[in-house]
């Protein structure tokens, strides 16, 4: 007989919304920093729809206590990966309230610390993580009114989903209600908390636009926020749904895992995009900011009903993403990004079998060969029809989950256009399909160029160079120009030097970073005209620049490093990192390289943010620069929760522990290490 029931309970947990609906939730939490912990009484409201025995909320590794059901103990069953309630529950509203305890080891992430004023923590809840940090369900078809409730140091700013209703203050903590009226996922939900200052505008339909920031960053809010009004007024008008929340709230987070994530009601996004006028021009928020918003209506509003759909929310974000920067930065910048990712595909599709219609397709096959989909879709039927569509489509399925067939049904209302044949083409096979591609994109006349310049790339210079000239010189969008300076790179330079000393009078900063990164070989008789480089206002130019003259010059090195003393560059510091580094190996340039030592050091620790640590470490390692302070930062790399820093740490520390010298020094610092990093190292040294 117990087997029939595990069947059962087996069968019902994965059809659980059939039964079982989840309606709001009000969690009433405190987060710990010091022990990485979060906590709290919860309270959720459901209705049993169908006679069940059981019922579950996917928690991980949590302790629980004092559950209640409709205000009388209940036992309850703790998996460490669900909460389980058995009782023969009927149909009807129930309440279930509860106590619990989580240290997650994902999904809610400690930055800093108090102690030394620069702590944040932020969650990552996509896919299906929440269930870390707050009990909920990794099922995106459930979907709830979240609140919540969150105790945290008064000194700090908590963002959470929805509207903060009320703050109050005792003994020097602060207790942040939020509030959400319409229902969402779990993945969705979010907590970020840090020194926040924040600066708020209004769209034109009344909603507000909180933009948050920190004080030492205060002098970046402009370029970093740049369009983000007209972003959302846009978006709103295009896609003919009224913004589906009461606010929109957007904060950078240090050491954040992707460019940004789009929390209902409320964006994350990584630092790396906090930039000021002359950083905005290599590294710009636009499409992030507008690819996160497009996601509050494909992916908060209407949720794909299995990893299968996800073009419906990659897809969608990434298309109306395009659409809101062709609004700011016109058609040119518009065909030129679909001819960019066009060209991305057509290569991929030579390896990738796996089509967008697919579970594990790949995000450029989610997120770019979806967006050309609408794209063509769009083209077929009319802007008109598919405006009609989407809205209907929203409309229809608000607050729901969406599959593919469900847009389909709002096309087929508006047009006969085959999407039988569209779909195998578009979303069931690999193959890119150029030629309808390749239509779309003539209607750019920059494009008619650009396919000109690329059907002479393996033509002889004399055969092209009178067109690469003429075109060099003519008013045609720079990504023309910057395809004809990438052709010459492996030209000899006396062919080129005419070409190239027109790319650089075109003023055109990407154009002129195109001759910055393809003549890594400088002659002398081009050093003064490639050393404007140096003033230009972008600082991916300068870099690339700087090292380069550096590289070339030798005679000039103390002159270049007086030039860039002062830079800074990006919020990684990849100019400061690079200019200590080229001091450091230049001669009798610093009478005092510990001073500059030192500094590297610094920014190898767990102050900063790990790419800037990333850099540092790296060109400590490649100067031999290697004392205990360096190793212990190696060490700690290994723990960081981004995969890619922690790969770092690990695989120069198994190149160093080839050296007995290294491997007694690892040995020796191993006791002064905290637990976390003594198991890693330790799993290292017995490899």
């Amino acid at each position: 007989m117990k087997y029939l029931f595990l069947l059962l309970s087996t069968i019902t947990f994965a059809q659980q919304t059939q039964f079982v609906d989840f309606k709001s939730v009000l969690g009433k939490i405190a987060v710990n920093p010091i022990e990485k912990t979060v906590s709290g009484d919860v309270d959720y409201d459901f209705e049993v729809l169908i006679a069940i025995d059981t019922i579950k909320i996917d928690a991980q590794s949590m302790e629980f206590s004092n559950l209640k059901l409709n205000g009388k103990p209940i036992n309850f069953s703790n998996t460490q990966k669900q909460l389980q309630i058995i009782f023969p529950f009927k149909k009807g509203k129930n309440s279930l309230t509860f106590h619990y305890l989580a240290k997650p080891k994902q999904t809610m992430y400690f930055i800093g610390s108090e102690t030394n004023d620069n702590q944040q923590i932020w969650t990552q809840g996509q896919g299906k993580y929440t269930s870390h940090w707050f009990p909920s369900f990794d099922d995106g078809n459930e979907k709830v009114v979240f609140n919540l409730n969150i105790v945290y140091n008064k000194d700090y700013q908590v963002l959470s989903n929805g509207v903060l209703k009320f703050k109050s203050e005792l003994n020097g903590l602060s207790v942040w209600q939020y509030q959400m009226q319409k229902p969402m996922s779990s993945y969705l939900l979010m907590l970020a908390i840090g020194k926040f200052e924040k600066q708020t505008q209004k769209s034109n339909s009344g909603i507000p636009l909180e933009m948050y920031y920190e004080q030492k960053d205060k002098s970046k809010f402009e370029a970093t926020y740049r369009y983000s009004k007209q972003l959302f007024d846009f978006l709103e008008k295009e896609i003919g749904v009224k913004y589906p929340w009461e606010i929109y709230k957007q904060a950078p987070v240090r050491d954040f895992l992707y460019a940004g994530m789009e929390n209902t009601s409320a964006t994350l996004f990584s630092t790396r995009y906090v930039v000021d006028s002359t950083g905005f021009e290599d590294r710009s928020y636009t499409n992030v900011n507008a690819h996160e918003l497009a996601h509050q209506w494909f992916g908060n509003l209407v949720t794909a009903e299995s990893s299968k759909q996800h073009w419906l929310q990659e897809g969608f974000a990434t298309y109306y993403a395009l659409l809101a920067e062709k609004e700011i930065y016109g058609e040119d910048y518009f065909y030129s990004k679909l001819y960019e990712s066009a060209q991305q595909l057509k290569f991929a599709s030579r390896t990738d079998t796996i089509p967008v219609l697919n579970a594990k397709a790949s995000s450029l096959t989610f997120y770019q060969k979806g967006a050309w989909a609408l794209h063509v879709l769009h083209e077929a039927i009319g802007k008109k029809a598919f405006k009609k569509a989407v809205k209907c489509y929203l409309k229809k399925h608000s607050f729901q989950t969406v599959n593919t067939q469900d847009f389909f049904a709002e096309i087929k209302k508006l047009s006969h256009y085959d999407l039988n044949s569209f779909s195998k083409v578009w979303l069931e096979i690999t193959v890119f399909n150029t030629q309808q591609a390749n239509a779309l994109l003539n209607k750019n006349k920059a494009i008619q160029i650009l396919f000109e310049v690329e059907k002479l790339r393996n033509k002889p210079l004399l055969e092209k160079e009178y067109f690469f000239a003429e075109t060099l010189q003519s008013d045609v969008y720079f990504t023309v120009k910057e395809a004809i300076v990438n052709q010459l790179k492996e030209v000899k330079f006396e062919g080129k030097v005419a070409l190239l000393s027109l790319a650089l009078e075109t003023k055109n900063i990407q154009v002129r970073q195109a001759v910055a990164a393809t003549l890594n070989e400088i002659p002398e008789n081009f050093r003064t005209q490639y050393e404007t480089l140096l003033d230009d206002k972008s600082y991916q130019t300068q870099e690339i620049a700087f090292y380069n003259l550096w590289n070339n010059f030798p005679e000039q090195r103390a002159r270049y490093l007086d030039k860039s003393k002062d830079w800074i560059g990006f919020s990684d510091y990849n100019l400061r990192t690079l200019w200590l580094s080229l001091a450091l190996s230049t001669p009798n340039y610093s009478i005092n390289k510990e001073q500059l030592i030192d500094e590297l050091i610094n920014y190898s620790s767990s102050n900063y943010e790990a790419t800037i640590c990333q850099d540092a470490l790296e060109k400590l390692l490649a100067f031999n620069i290697i004392n205990d302070e360096v190793l212990k930062n190696l060490v700690k790399a290994t723990t960081h929760h981004m995969w890619q820093f922690s790969k770092f740490g690990r695989d120069n520390i198994r190149r160093l522990l080839k050296n007995a010298t290294m491997r007694a020094s690892f040995e020796r610092i191993l006791p002064n290490l905290d637990e976390s990093e003594q198991f890693q190292l330790n799993r290292l040294l017995r490899e």
